[in-house]
């Protein structure tokens, strides 16, 4: 965003603080503009936000009700629609996803009583890419909203400017109102829709809601779908294989990978969960089809990892669901960096997934399981066994590469990398507090403050506030920011992991490596701070304090916030400070966000 454009009061009201709120939130904070952040309750919450705020413009990034017409007719409110222009309706990406628009766009409206019908700011549209809805709307909707708001603050500066009323004869509208995409419209028919039409209604509904299908004469949701290039037989709708968790169906011309099932249930909720721990013992004699971890070959398939070589470079690729990793996940994920580890290379390069470089741990696996507690045990050890083959490696070079978005443990697991790149765009949480003051591992006590300082890693910890790679690379918390999309991006790191492999200083640069970390060791030992860390993480899974356990279930099962906390909404924390600070349990830093310098 431009610097010229005047700071902005500004609020946020959103129905949660997902990633493209997060992103347009690190966007303006860095253009300088003062935001704090509302969770849409209610009407008397929103009202009351606003009177406490006196926001000069209301956001709102992510709704799923209409802002109260006391808001909006009292100050400016612009919601960003996922849709073109004239596009209307609560289900505007899974239309587009499911019926092949070629090309869709964000559209920042000023909101009225009628929804989505607003005067149109400003808008901006994008190729669509084929992918599921949620990576199109981590990515391409994102970075369009993004341009359409940034476009929608420097035309307010204009005192001559005035939207345009949304007006379908223009040749410009080419969007329409449409209902909500009920499952009736999602249904797969898998005697009759081809491969094609399959993966275009998975794709549709992925993240939310799944499509509703039976699977073993049991009714469950579909997500994550992947198309398979090679095996083609079986009866249609037939599971036919299965792989890392991932389940195979035959379609009337090919077949499609499932990741994850959801059951619906009567009364509790259920769990989005690895298809084969959803299908369990159903699924006996049903092959497991393994792949080749280093595997040159182009056909498309489902893989939890790849790796490949280039240039005296390995690239290690783990795009694993939202970037949670389970037990077993880490456990393969580490074999992996032995195997990288065990290559004639000079450079390894951890590449990630497309969305999402690592979240930590699986807190859906483990909330299933029959032993939280236990399993949250085994989680966090599988990851820093991880975290040690990547600091512990010796004879190559290692850079973190974060195509997608990281949190909690998954920053701090990018830290044990020698280098860590990040496209502009991404998204860092480097913080546990959120999850009921888990305190955390991944050797974090020893990479946070020797790239950041004591200071700085206190207050990055504890503000728990998204970071975009600029200001992480700003903070020394990575060491660049590059590329403006993701293809810039990838070739961006194949550039440098290919000139750092051939380095004529290669040999001194791995030789400083090796006497840094021996020198390290020499004043605490690695497994000293991994036993500190997790003597503190004990207490958090079998301690009196049951915060984490309750904060998990909460956080797993999507149950909406009663009240936005204090560190979002910093209009709120301005008139808790001074109470709160006397009683011990928050400091200005913590109050409004702020960060050391």
């Amino acid at each position: 965003m431009k610097r010229e454009t005047p700071d902005v009061k500004i609020l946020f009201l959103t129905h949660a603080f997902n990633s493209l709120a997060q992103r347009l939130y690190v966007e303006l904070a860095a253009r300088g503009h003062e935001v704090s952040i509302e969770f849409d309750i209610n009407d008397r919450v929103t009202e009351e936000a606003v009177r406490l705020y006196d926001p000069e413009l209301v956001v709102a990034p992510f709704l799923k009700r209409a802002i109260p017409e006391s808001v909006w007719r009292s100050r400016r409110c612009i919601v960003i629609h996922p849709g073109i222009k004239g596009d209307r309706g609560p289900s505007s990406l899974d239309w587009a996803v499911q019926e092949g628009a070629a090309e869709w766009g964000v559209t920042a409206l000023e909101a009225l009583a009628e929804m989505d019908a607003g005067p149109i700011w400003a808008s901006a549209n994008f190729p669509m890419r084929a992918a599921n809805k949620a990576s199109l709307y981590r990515n391409e909707v994102t970075e369009a909203a993004v341009r359409a708001l940034a476009a929608s603050l420097e035309r307010m500066r204009d005192p001559d400017f005035l939207p345009a009323p949304l007006d379908y004869a223009r040749p410009d509208v080419r969007g329409r109102a449409r209902p909500p995409m009920r499952q009736s419209d999602r249904a797969i028919d898998w005697t009759r829709d081809s491969t094609v039409s399959v993966l275009a209604k998975l794709r549709a509904a992925d993240g939310v809601p799944g499509v509703l299908d039976e699977l073993y004469c049991e009714p469950v949701y579909l997500y994550d779908a992947h198309p398979e290039d090679s095996l083609q037989a079986g009866r249609p709708g037939a599971v036919i294989a299965r792989r890392d968790g991932a389940i195979l169906r035959a379609t009337i011309d090919g077949a499609v990978w499932i990741g994850h099932l959801k059951r619906k249930t009567q009364g509790e909720p259920a769990l989005k969960l690895p298809a084969t721990t959803v299908l369990g013992d159903k699924l006996a004699g049903v092959p497991e089809l393994t792949v080749p971890l280093h595997d040159e070959a182009r056909a498309r398939t489902y893989r939890e990892l790849a790796y490949a070589e280039r240039d005296g470079v390995g690239y290690l690729h783990f795009p694993f669901y939202n970037g949670a990793m389970s037990t077993r996940q880490c456990e393969r994920l580490a074999a992996a960096i032995r195997y990288a580890k065990s290559r004639p290379t000079r450079v390894i390069v951890l590449m990630g997934g497309r969305d999402f470089w690592s979240n930590g741990i699986h807190l859906n696996v483990i909330e299933a399981s029959a032993t939280p507690a236990d399993e949250s045990w085994a989680n966090i050890n599988a990851i820093d066994d991880v975290a040690l083959e990547i600091l512990s490696c010796d004879r190559h070079l290692t850079i973190a590469a974060m195509q997608g978005n990281a949190g909690a443990g998954g920053v701090f697991l990018a830290l044990a990398a020698d280098r860590v790149l990040a496209r502009r765009g991404v998204i860092l949480n480097p913080h546990y507090k959120g999850m009921g003051n888990l305190y955390g591992s991944e050797y974090w006590t020893y990479l946070l403050p020797k790239r950041v300082g004591a200071e700085r890693a206190r207050a990055i910890t504890e503000r728990r506030l998204p970071i975009g790679s600029p200001q992480a690379m700003a903070l020394g918390l990575i060491d660049e920011a590059a590329g403006e999309d993701l293809q810039a991006f990838v070739v961006h790191v194949e550039r440098t992991a290919s000139a750092l492999a051939a380095a004529p200083d290669f040999a001194a640069q791995l030789e400083r490596k090796r006497a840094e970390r021996a020198a390290d060791e020499a004043v605490k030992p690695l497994e000293h701070y991994r036993a500190d860390e997790l003597e503190r993480v004990k207490l958090n899974f079998w301690g009196f304090d049951p915060s984490y356990h309750v904060a998990r279930y909460h956080f797993v099962f999507k149950i909406p916030k009663s009240r936005t906390p204090l560190y979002l909404a910093r209009h709120r924390a301005h008139g808790a400070t001074a109470a709160c600070t006397r009683a011990g349990c928050l400091d200005a830093g913590q109050a409004t966000g702020s960060l050391p310098p």
